[in-house]
């Protein structure tokens, strides 16, 4: 019981952390649609940050959730051994 206890408690907190990556996704790309320029580059910015630290294993499921809030962002996600 205790261990599958951990195994709930993991999974949600994964899953946690997914939905985190792509809301902070999605609010870069709403600075892109603000008239203000620097707004925007600093949009740009944050999104380029964001993704280069998002881990490689989060980037699948981190697609699924940016689908779903309708964002342009997405990850190339190659299958291991391609």
């Amino acid at each position: 019981m205790h261990l599958e206890s951990r195994k709930i408690r993991r999974s949600l907190r994964h899953w946690q952390q997914v939905r985190s990556w792509a809301r902070l996704i999605r609010e870069a790309e709403i600075l892109w649609t603000v008239d203000q320029k620097e707004l925007k580059r600093l949009g740009a910015l944050e999104l380029s940050q964001l993704i280069s630290e998002i881990p490689p294993s989060y980037r699948r499921r981190i697609n699924l959730w940016l689908i779903k809030f309708s964002v342009a962002t997405r990850f190339n996600c190659r299958q291991k051994g391609d």
